[in-house]
């Protein structure tokens, strides 16, 4: 019989610093926020808890995911995140006030699938060198990489501590969390050109192996479309993410809106 499953959170804005502004309370308001946003990614950190919780360790070895970001969450907001089995998995709803914020998928197919080839992008320009977002720098075809992480565990720890996710599985095995791995989608586009306020939309995440404390983490995307829709500007990014420079742990496609329109 299906069932549903419900996990809770503390949602927190480990981004408040970031030089994406759309997570300022301040600059978030210029939008018709009411605060500063979590970002997408760590909420769809919050919603892998429960494929973990359903599968283990195999979900994050080979499993899939989807996500849609629909309405904000904030810091602070409790976060309710509904799992309800269905044939081919679970389906997903991330809920705060009394709003559905996000949906979702996740799946453990049977088999890997073939993987695409990625060619190398070129190093990251420095910081201060980034062209800004545009039509141009970020046009379909582009290669964009990020500067490598060392994954520490103390930067495993921190991660674990700001996305609040309580199951012992990755302190216990030092494994990458699904949602970090996320993260470096975002980081294809802010190491390579200067953003403004901009929002994650969208992902879909196909697991293809683990990755462990001492690992570098890089990613090869491409930029796969840039279009405007109802006054926003988009960019999606094909990615594949890579531990020790060539070992591929997660194929991605992700979408972002780059230049959103603003009020008034």
């Amino acid at each position: 019989m299906n069932r549903t499953v419900k996990y809770h959170v503390q949602a927190y804005n480990s981004a408040h610093d970031s030089e994406n502004k759309i997570h300022d309370d301040a600059v978030a308001g210029r939008f018709g926020f009411t605060g500063g946003l979590v970002p997408g990614v760590d909420v769809y950190a919050y919603m892998t808890h429960p494929a973990v919780a359903h599968w283990g360790r195999v979900w994050l070895e080979r499993g899939t995911a989807a996500c849609r970001f629909a309405k904000p969450v904030y810091d602070g907001d409790a976060v309710a995140v509904a799992a309800h089995e269905t044939p081919t998995g679970l389906d997903l709803i991330a809920e705060s006030r009394d709003i559905a914020c996000a949906t979702g998928e996740a799946a453990l197919p049977a088999a890997a699938p073939a993987i695409e080839a990625f060619a190398a992008p070129p190093r990251p320009p420095a910081p201060d060198a980034r062209p800004p977002a545009d039509e141009v720098s970020l046009a379909p075809g582009t290669l964009l990489g990020m500067r490598p992480l060392a994954f520490t565990s103390d930067f495993a720890a921190a991660y674990l501590h700001d996305v609040r996710e309580t199951a012992p599985i990755y302190a216990a095995e030092g494994l990458a969390h699904p949602g970090m791995i996320l993260r470096t989608c975002n980081w294809a586009l802010s190491h390579n050109v200067v953003l403004g306020p901009w929002m994650h939309v969208g992902s879909t995440v196909r697991h293809l192996g683990l990755a462990r404390v001492g690992a570098e983490i890089t990613v090869r995307a491409r930029v796969s479309a840039n279009y405007a829709r109802k006054g926003h500007r988009f960019v999606e990014l094909a990615a594949l993410v890579l531990a020790d420079t060539d070992r591929p742990i997660a194929r991605i496609d992700h979408v972002a809106i780059y230049r959103p329109r603003q009020l008034g």
